[in-house]
């Protein structure tokens, strides 16, 4: 695969996300920046995600601020599947695969290229999902449902969330239904 870039327009409030995905090594690496309203105050953060060549999470790093805080977080993944935030261990997610950047599309990527379903196969994962200005990793179930080659079914039941998702051929989400939308 060639680099790949999307834009995406946030639909819940004002907000843009620029993400690509390209080799990095043997594995990839997504890298991008999102700049949004969070909780009222102007967002910008700036990310990559390192995953190895099945796309399991090897690392994240944001960087940015929110109105007058800074943030600054690195989150590894060592090849036994311990997860540590800031050089911190994290309990909860050990064994865990993926990393869900909770403030961007970007990361459904690496979920659904590791999964790699077929038409009509169904998958119920957890991930270690990140909320970036509360500085917490923690354990999140999903659960995807292939219906055809651009669509999936969607489910992030801690947050209420169902929708299906539309994919590009490479597996970005350009329709992301009360969240994001490519441009």
């Amino acid at each position: 695969m060639a680099t790949v870039s999307v834009v995406w327009r946030r639909l819940d409030g004002p907000g843009h996300d620029v993400c690509r995905v390209d080799r990095h090594g043997s594995g990839w690496r997504l890298e991008g920046s999102a700049a949004f309203i969070a909780d009222d105050l102007p967002a910008l953060l700036a990310y990559t995600l390192d995953c190895d060549s099945e796309w399991r999470t090897i690392a994240g790093h944001i960087t940015g601020w929110r109105h007058d805080v800074s943030i600054d977080v690195q989150i590894v993944r060592t090849s036994a599947g311990e997860w540590s935030m800031n050089g911190d261990h994290v309990a909860g997610v050990n064994g865990l695969d993926d990393l869900d950047f909770g403030f961007t599309p970007a990361t459904n990527l690496t979920q659904l290229r590791r999964l790699s379903l077929t038409i009509g196969q169904t998958a119920e994962l957890t991930v270690a999902w990140l909320d970036v200005f509360a500085g917490t990793l923690s354990p999140v179930g999903q659960h995807y449902q292939r219906l055809t080659d651009t669509l999936y079914a969607y489910e992030a039941p801690a947050f209420g969330y169902a929708e299906e998702l539309e994919v590009d051929p490479v597996g970005f989400v350009v329709r992301y239904p009360r969240l994001w939308e490519a441009e």
